[in-house]
């Protein structure tokens, strides 16, 4: 079941791979992505000392949190993989124009996943023709829509 969604990932870049990571998550965050305060538009991964770090994913505390912590959104998550597709990733990363990106978080066996993608960025020309594509597909379907009724 999808929590969240990183829609923009697909139009700023070619997702390459996709790949599943596990989150180091605190009490109050699984409370507020159950209540869906969750936004991965902004996020990143970043590589630091051999392990996956997600930066700018914010999950908004609720009202309702711990009274003896201070919550705070933008907290860097630690993503777990195992040590070979990490490394696997680190060596592709360092390859020119690859990033890594956060597509979706999931739950999965009760546990909350992050899909990531290894992504080349789009070129300005390259996300036209998305556009492009994106409202010839819409039009068809108006179109259909209109001629069945």
């Amino acid at each position: 079941m999808s929590i969240a969604e990183n829609r923009r990932a697909n139009f700023d870049y070619h997702i390459e791979e996709r790949h599943e990571a596990g989150m180091v998550l605190q009490g109050w965050e699984i409370k507020a992505i159950r209540a869906g305060q969750v936004q991965l538009t902004d996020g990143y991964v970043v590589i630091r000392d051999g392990e996956l770090y997600l930066i700018g994913c914010r999950i908004n505390a609720l009202r309702s949190a711990s009274t003896h912590i201070s919550p705070e959104a933008d907290r860097t998550k630690k993503l777990l993989m195992h040590k070979e597709e990490i490394k696997r990733l680190i060596g592709k990363v360092e390859q020119k124009g690859f990033t890594l990106v956060p597509l979706n978080m999931h739950w999965k066996s009760g546990r909350v996943k992050c899909e990531i993608g290894l992504a080349k960025g789009k070129a300005e020309h390259d996300k036209r023709d998305t556009i492009k594509d994106r409202e010839g597909k819409r039009e068809v379907a108006r179109a259909m829509k209109v001629h069945r009724t």
